[in-house]
């Protein structure tokens, strides 16, 4: 005589997925913001020196990055330290070059101002340093830039 009928197979009520574009578009945004792309893949070994003494650039697109070290696959490229501008590597006679390419990339005002940062590998022979700081005078990119770490090395007597 009741006019309710109770059903006992009623299940779980459907999740709502209304707000699921939201949620992804919030995400993919987000992640676009805070991902940084790496500019070049390097073909170097890095292990920076450390320094006590350092300061930080102030515009990071207005330098460009020279890499010497000793090459990540040795069994190819031997162990001697090599150069790498952009992602190949090049030879000391290539660094005028490189610099005025950076260059032409900068807007009129911003080239002035650009800084050539040099990324050594801690164990490289200075000859190969000091032959690219004399091409890069010649190129007159006078603005060098030593990358360490920052920290005091410990030496052991």
């Amino acid at each position: 005589m009741s006019k309710f009928k109770s059903s006992k197979t009623k299940g779980t009520p459907a999740i709502s997925t209304s707000s699921l574009p939201d949620i992804i578009f919030m995400l993919l945004f987000f992640f676009m913001v805070t991902t940084q792309m790496r500019e070049t893949s390097l073909r170097v070994k890095m292990k920076l020196p450390m320094a006590t003494e350092i300061q930080k650039l102030e515009k990071k697109s207005l330098v460009s990055y020279i890499y010497i070290g000793p090459p990540i696959n040795q069994a190819l490229y031997g162990t001697e330290s090599r150069i790498q501008l952009n992602d190949q590597y090049a030879r000391v006679s290539d660094v005028p070059e490189f610099v005025a390419t950076e260059r032409e990339a900068r807007n009129e005002a911003d080239r002035n101002l650009m800084t050539t940062a040099l990324k050594i590998h801690k164990d490289t022979k200075m000859g190969v340093v000091t032959d690219v700081k004399q091409e890069l005078r010649k190129a007159s990119a006078f603005r060098i830039n030593y990358s360490t770490l920052k920290g005091a090395e410990k030496h052991s007597n």
